[in-house]
Protein backbone atom coordinates (compact mmCIF):
# COMPACT_ATOMS: atom_id res chain seq x y z
CA UNK A 1 0.00 0.00 0.00
CA UNK A 2 1.51 3.48 -1.20
CA UNK A 3 2.04 5.97 2.07
CA UNK A 4 2.16 9.66 1.51
CA UNK A 5 2.78 12.47 3.84
CA UNK A 6 1.22 15.72 3.96
CA UNK A 7 2.31 18.55 5.79
CA UNK A 8 -0.22 21.21 6.57
CA UNK A 9 1.10 24.75 6.55
CA UNK A 10 1.94 25.27 10.71
CA UNK A 11 1.28 21.56 11.47
CA UNK A 12 2.88 18.51 12.30
CA UNK A 13 3.15 15.76 9.38
CA UNK A 14 0.99 13.34 8.74
CA UNK A 15 0.99 10.12 7.02
CA UNK A 16 -1.95 8.51 5.09
CA UNK A 17 -2.33 5.34 3.45
CA UNK A 18 -3.70 5.32 -0.09
CA UNK A 19 -6.36 2.83 -0.56
CA UNK A 20 -7.67 3.55 -4.05
CA UNK A 21 -7.36 7.02 -6.13
CA UNK A 22 -10.51 7.69 -8.78
CA UNK A 23 -11.00 10.44 -10.98
CA UNK A 24 -14.64 12.45 -11.35
CA UNK A 25 -15.78 15.08 -13.37
CA UNK A 26 -11.99 15.86 -14.13
CA UNK A 27 -10.54 15.73 -10.74
CA UNK A 28 -8.51 12.88 -8.99
CA UNK A 29 -9.94 12.01 -5.81
CA UNK A 30 -7.59 9.39 -3.61
CA UNK A 31 -9.18 7.31 -0.39
CA UNK A 32 -6.82 7.60 2.54
CA UNK A 33 -6.68 6.15 6.24
CA UNK A 34 -4.17 6.54 8.80
CA UNK A 35 -3.52 3.33 9.54
CA UNK A 36 -2.18 0.66 7.26
CA UNK A 37 -4.35 -2.41 7.78
CA UNK A 38 -7.49 -3.37 9.70
CA UNK A 39 -10.87 -1.20 10.33
CA UNK A 40 -9.82 2.59 10.16
CA UNK A 41 -11.37 6.04 9.64
CA UNK A 42 -10.62 6.44 6.07
CA UNK A 43 -11.02 9.94 4.58
CA UNK A 44 -11.99 11.57 0.70
CA UNK A 45 -9.51 13.99 -0.41
CA UNK A 46 -9.02 15.93 -3.77
CA UNK A 47 -6.12 17.33 -5.74
CA UNK A 48 -6.16 20.66 -6.34
CA UNK A 49 -2.78 21.10 -7.78
CA UNK A 50 -2.28 22.37 -11.23
CA UNK A 51 -0.57 19.71 -13.81
CA UNK A 52 2.94 20.10 -14.09
CA UNK A 53 3.15 20.73 -10.28
CA UNK A 54 6.16 19.44 -8.77
CA UNK A 55 4.02 18.36 -5.14
CA UNK A 56 -0.06 17.85 -5.22
CA UNK A 57 -2.08 19.41 -3.27
CA UNK A 58 -4.88 17.76 -1.80
CA UNK A 59 -7.74 18.85 1.36
CA UNK A 60 -10.27 16.87 2.56
CA UNK A 61 -13.89 16.90 0.54
CA UNK A 62 -16.29 18.53 2.78
CA UNK A 63 -19.17 19.28 0.58
CA UNK A 64 -21.99 16.66 1.64
CA UNK A 65 -23.08 16.25 -2.15
CA UNK A 66 -19.33 16.06 -2.96
CA UNK A 67 -19.02 13.71 -0.71
CA UNK A 68 -21.42 11.59 -1.44
CA UNK A 69 -20.98 11.42 -4.76
CA UNK A 70 -17.24 10.64 -4.95
CA UNK A 71 -17.69 8.10 -1.91
CA UNK A 72 -20.56 6.08 -4.21
CA UNK A 73 -17.71 5.47 -6.68
CA UNK A 74 -14.96 4.14 -3.97
CA UNK A 75 -17.63 2.06 -2.78
CA UNK A 76 -18.32 0.49 -6.34
CA UNK A 77 -14.56 -0.28 -6.63
CA UNK A 78 -13.84 -1.58 -3.14
CA UNK A 79 -16.49 -4.30 -2.49
CA UNK A 80 -15.93 -4.36 1.43
CA UNK A 81 -16.20 -0.38 2.26
CA UNK A 82 -19.28 1.39 3.35
CA UNK A 83 -18.57 4.82 2.94
CA UNK A 84 -21.04 7.98 4.02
Amino acid sequence: MEKITFAPEGEETIDFYILETTRLGGVDYILVTEEPEGDGQAYIMKDLSDPGDEDALYEMVEDDDELKAVGKVFESILEDVNIV
